[in-house]
């Protein structure tokens, strides 16, 4: 089974900034042309965002092409933020200011979500599960203590607001080698099958930008 794995650097908001769970929980993914001119659009259209209850919690760019960007707000009034997606408006401004590819929009209920996370590094890990209940089981009896052994420290935890067998985990990272040997071992991927998931998991590391 192949892992789909990606690794980018990122802007970051405070982490005071980042709500109790639960809450919901925007992602956008698309490539620019140039980030420079994106950025300076982006923003500008902070009010915007705001009005359709989108606040920004982190933007990410990949290492493996810095155009790539991929952007998490906590979404406010999700019915809104799909408004706000769905407008001519938002297509009409990411034509403009240099969007290349089509924008995937997916929307997440984060239902833990760790305080104290502040590591410069973590890893997201994103697949779909037969069994919410099922697959809970296999990761508690896993436990944080293991996951910290591993230099993971649990984070968040969220599911698909359109789909709830869609996982979305967010750990930081203490030690990256130990960590990335870990998260993309066989060994975890047998783990994570036998609770239940299905197809194969997308995995991004992320380093904050200064």
């Amino acid at each position: 089974m192949t892992l789909s794995i990606a690794l980018c650097t990122v802007a970051v908001v405070s982490h005071a900034q980042i709500p109790a769970a639960p809450f919901d929980v925007l992602e956008i993914t698309h490539t620019v042309k140039d980030f420079a001119l994106w950025k300076k659009a982006f923003d500008a259209d902070e009010l915007n965002r705001k009005s359709s209850g989108l606040e920004l919690i982190v933007l990410g760019r990949s290492a493996e092409n810095p155009n790539t960007l991929n952007i998490v707000f906590h979404a406010t009034d999700v019915a809104k933020a799909k408004a706000f997606t769905a407008s001519p408006r938002l297509k009409e401004i990411m034509e403009k200011n240099g969007v290349i590819t089509k924008p995937e929009f997916k929307y997440y209920k984060v239902i833990k979500v760790n305080p104290d996370s502040k590591e410069k590094s973590w890893v997201t890990v994103t697949y779909k599960i037969k069994d919410f209940d099922a697959w809970q089981k296999v990761f508690d009896a896993n436990g944080t203590a293991n996951r910290a052994a591993q230099g993971l420290i649990d984070v968040a935890l969220g599911r698909g607001i359109d789909d709830p067998n869609i996982l979305y985990i967010v750990f930081d990272i203490k030690d990256m080698a130990k960590a990335k040997a870990w998260i993309t071992s066989e060994e975890t991927n047998k783990l994570r099958m036998s609770a239940g998931m299905v197809g194969s998991p997308k995995i991004e590391f992320f380093n904050a930008a200064e």
